[in-house]
């Protein structure tokens, strides 16, 4: 696996490269997301599949709760750099080691996504068509 490009995120920066963000400070520290967070870094990459594949990591991680213990901070806990560089490079590359299954979970894990967001999409639905039901009791 090639080596990731992370640094902290300058509001105003602008990636030509597939990157994505990871949250640094706060209790959701390790989050991972495509738009960029106030207080975060950024990683960078040379292909979209290896951010795609590194990105799945990041989400893990930060899904079974594997950044708490490297908070620092009493009143706003944080994530440093070096702590982040120094845990997420070894982890990243000993999951991309098993590529075939690192492939098969990241398509489970977008699967279930998809699935995950269309159950959203009815219960919304749902509550709308229980509104207006409701509101048809208002209007009498």
């Amino acid at each position: 696996m090639d080596t990731i490009f992370i640094k902290t995120h300058q509001p105003g920066a602008h990636y030509a490269k597939p990157h994505f963000f990871v949250l640094s400070k706060g209790l959701n520290s390790g989050k991972p997301q495509n738009e960029p967070f106030t207080n975060s870094f950024v990683l960078v990459f040379q292909t979209e599949e290896q951010k795609e594949d590194v990105y799945w990591i990041a989400m893990s991680l930060w899904k079974s709760k594997f950044w708490p213990q490297y908070l620092r901070g009493s009143v706003i806990p944080f994530l440093s750099l070096y702590e982040f560089k120094k845990e997420f490079n070894p982890r990243a590359t000993r999951m991309m080691r098993e590529h075939e299954l690192h492939k098969k979970n990241i398509q489970a894990l977008k699967l279930l996504k998809e699935q995950e967001n269309h159950h959203h999409k009815n219960i919304h639905l749902i509550n709308e068509l229980k509104n207006a039901i409701m509101m048809r009791y208002r209007r009498k």
